[in-house]
């Protein structure tokens, strides 16, 4: 019955063992998953925005991850889901923000007094009561500026109740932090809400960026993107940046800013800061 509410309602699922198997996974997985932030198995990774004018590394983005003692590295795909299903997400995500906030803290105290941090937001973690203390909480634990903030929303976590959320949008602007909007076009992308969110960043989802350099339709769909950006004063990043190409062609575009592996992949903390040191000494420039 589950599976076939799944899968939209109104069909017919047959039962087969596999079913079993598979919910014996899942609930063994969430057992791990409710002990998994007490035993301190999540870290996160950090990837670079690169200014696309000056080279620059600006800003990066957190990324969590799971290392479970036995499963090994649990992909986010797997768990986050499980997370936001359970309500684990809203402490796993206070944790998160406060971490990135704390970290960021510490570099900019250590050499990089620019470096700007990007926090994903789940839906469930956004629409909760509880969110702008938690973000109040860990700009207070970590004392970074909220103008160094950004925090990344999917369509998804604004559409279930637009009144409410562009409420809470706008008492972040109020703090200072950033609110930015991820994997931009890949939902309903309505240019009649779009123009009353109060945002900041735009992130243009990387399924454009793929095939950039040789489909006139999706360079037509970035072109259009980054006009309409410019037009509501808002900055445009391009995410899922694998060329030179893709690269090149985004700055003759004058997209603000791209973040992808060609520029950096996801680094835990130390070879994080050994990048960052290497790209300070050489002016770190692609062209």
């Amino acid at each position: 019955m589950n599976r076939s509410k799944n899968q939209g309602g109104n069909k017919i699922t047959y039962f087969s063992t596999g079913m079993n198997d598979q919910a014996m996974v899942r609930l063994e997985l969430e057992s791990y998953l409710r002990k998994a932030l007490q035993k301190n198995e999540f870290h996160l990774c950090y990837q670079p925005l690169m200014d696309l004018k000056s080279g620059e590394i600006t800003c990066t983005e957190a990324l969590i991850r799971w290392q479970h003692p036995h499963l090994g590295l649990v992909s986010p795909a797997q768990f986050i889901p499980l997370a936001e299903e359970t309500g684990l997400i809203e402490e796993i995500g206070a944790w998160v923000l406060t971490t990135a906030c704390v970290q960021t803290k510490e570099w900019q105290q250590n050499g990089f007094p620019n470096l700007g941090i990007s926090v994903n937001v789940s839906a469930y973690q956004f629409q909760q009561h509880a969110f702008i203390g938690q973000v109040i909480q860990a700009l207070e634990t970590s004392q970074l500026e909220p103008g160094y903030l950004s925090l990344e929303l999917t369509e998804s976590a604004m559409l279930k109740d637009i009144v409410y959320s562009i409420s809470v949008m706008k008492s972040l602007q109020e703090l200072g932090v950033k609110v930015s909007i991820d994997d931009f076009g890949t939902g309903y992308s309505s240019l009649s809400y779009l123009r009353n969110l109060p945002i900041d960043t735009l992130k243009i989802d990387q399924s454009f960026i793929n095939n950039l350099h040789d489909e006139p339709s999706d360079i037509a769909i970035v072109k259009a993107i980054i006009t309409m950006g410019q037009g509501l004063s808002v900055k445009i990043v391009a995410e899922g940046v694998e060329t030179h190409e893709q690269l090149n062609l985004l700055r003759d575009l004058d997209c603000h800013y791209a973040q992808g592996y060609y520029i950096q992949k996801p680094l835990d903390i130390a070879a994080f800061e050994k990048g960052f040191r290497a790209v300070e000494k050489v002016e770190y420039t692609v062209k």
